[in-house]
């Protein structure tokens, strides 16, 4: 071969290389070293320890599974389960991210899930491919399996399980919580995509370049599309983006944080804004009961990667490397966020003892508990976020706006006259009466073919209540509650439809 035939050549592998890391989602920093499976199979952290497990199911998504359980762990704690980037594994993200020391700390599972290149060339989880992305297959159902693996195993609370994810993980984890939010209370998605952003890997470097010009409302409707029929609560989600991000554009930071606040139904004004450590403007959306629903946190000047910041200080953690960048403990935030940690000054109280369920209706439940010695008031949580942001001053709480059929996991804990919250009580589940209300969204021609809607004269009617939904095409998108067999109302405003 001439030299410049073999110049020619050459170049020709190099543009290929680019475009297949264009594509994956792979940052252009240098390639971590990773840690070999079987050398992470069985190792000591501080109280605990992290190995593989095996036997989680049918896996689907050819996947591997990996846990790091903190020593001493009860029954009942949380499940936070953890996706890595690309050309990382389990054992990177496991010495990385800063998640064991806070699993040490709070006192909950962490289920790290991992790829490999016989999956994926560059070891990336596979946000783009709606064959392994979306509910009930390949690799999001493989990480579900996990989840009910760890759930029979540790015992760990199915309504606090979290998830959350740097770059193709972050991907993956945005899919999870729409495809499956009967699974996850809340996530994270680290320097990630938007939910089905991509549906094929052709398209997936064009959600990381550049902005989609989607509405918030084409953007929910992804999420919405991706368990038809789910009638919440959603998963409350934070979001964490670097201004320097040039692998995973800024922008994609803007678009997460339209889709979940339509999702949630909350609009895009900010409840709230403050500065954080790192260079870190934290933008927060509160649902109707004033908790936060949706969190904005963008670092300025940091690439691509995942924000730690070691130290041994109780809002630090990680290790710096390839894609763990130093500017803030994410994790920290995140776990605070999701109501898995307790403030920096850490509170003394004792958790309150004798949580009850004292009565529960189709939309509300009732509780009680025992007193406090030294507490003011006392915060309530459902399925790990706190459910009033006022302060609740007696021993008895009546939580409202609950969907009927449905199970809920409440704790509580005592707060002094610092403000200072104490430690939570143990779990206590709740189900509301009634039958959990059938809803199915989707756009009015599939309305119709599915039979919960006919057309006449070009438009599209409910069968039942016969309320007009508009053009009969696959551009207007309707939500239907069943509320008696054949008998569909429009619940676009919220499921169960309003009445009245």
């Amino acid at each position: 071969m001439s030299e410049p035939v073999r110049r020619r050549v050459l170049a020709l592998l190099l543009a290929v290389a680019v475009a297949v890391v264009a594509v994956l989602g792979l940052a252009t920093a240098a390639t971590p070293a990773a840690a070999s499976p079987a050398a992470a199979s069985a190792t000591a952290a501080d109280s605990g320890t992290f190995q593989q497990v095996t036997g989680f199911g049918s896996n689907p998504g050819n996947l591997a599974m990996y846990s790091y359980l903190p020593a001493g762990l009860p029954a009942g704690a949380p499940l936070v389960v953890a996706l890595h980037g690309c050309t990382q594994t389990a054992s990177d993200y496991y010495g990385g991210s800063g998640w064991p020391k806070f699993a040490d700390a709070y006192r909950f599972a962490v289920v790290l899930p991992q790829t490999s290149s016989a999956n994926n060339p560059l070891s990336c989880f596979s946000w783009f491919d709606s064959g392994k992305d979306t509910r009930g297959n390949g690799e999001a159902a493989s990480v579900v399996q996990m989840v009910e693996k760890a759930e029979a195993l540790y015992g760990s609370d199915p309504h606090r399980v979290f998830v959350t994810g740097l770059s193709a993980g972050g991907g993956l984890a945005a899919d999870l919580l729409a495809d499956y939010p009967d699974v996850f209370a809340g996530g994270a998605v680290d320097s990630g995509l938007p939910t089905q952003c991509a549906t094929t890997q052709g398209a997936a470097s064009g959600c990381q370049s550049g902005s989609q010009n989607l509405t918030p409302a084409q953007w929910g409707d992804k999420v919405r599309n991706s368990d038809p029929g789910y009638a919440g609560p959603w998963p409350r989600v934070a979001i964490w983006q670097g201004t320097a991000d040039y692998t995973v554009q800024a922008v994609n930071g803007t678009e997460l944080r339209d889709q979940w606040t339509d999702a949630w139904g909350i609009g895009q004004t900010p409840s709230g804004s403050q500065s954080l450590p790192g260079g870190t403007t934290l933008t927060t959306y509160a649902d109707a009961t004033g908790a936060p629903a949706v969190e904005l946190y963008s670092v300025s000047g940091m690439g691509h990667g995942l924000a730690v910041h070691p130290g041994s200080g109780p809002d630090q953690c990680g290790s710096t490397g390839a894609y763990f960048l130093d500017t803030i403990c994410s994790s920290y935030y995140t776990a605070r966020f999701w109501g898995l940690a307790a403030p920096v000054t850490g509170g003394g109280l004792p958790a309150p003892t004798g949580l009850a369920v004292t009565g529960s209706t189709t939309g509300s439940v009732s509780l009680s508990w025992t007193a406090v010695t030294g507490a003011v008031s006392y915060d309530v949580y459902r399925n790990g976020a706190r459910v009033d942001s006022a302060a609740v001053t007696g021993t008895a709480y009546t939580d409202t706006g609950l969907a009927a059929g449905t199970s809920y996991g409440y704790t509580v804990a005592a707060v002094d006259s610092s403000g200072t919250e104490g430690a939570r009580s143990a779990v206590v589940d709740a189900t509301t009466t009634g039958a959990a209300p059938s809803c199915y969204t989707a756009n009015n021609y599939q309305q119709t073919t599915a039979g919960r809607a006919h057309q006449s004269g070009g438009y599209t009617y409910a069968d039942g209540s016969e309320q007009n939904m508009g053009l009969w095409n696959v551009f207007t998108i309707h939500t239907l509650e069943e509320t008696s067999p054949g008998y569909y109302v429009i619940a676009d405003a919220g499921c169960p439809a309003a009445t009245g």
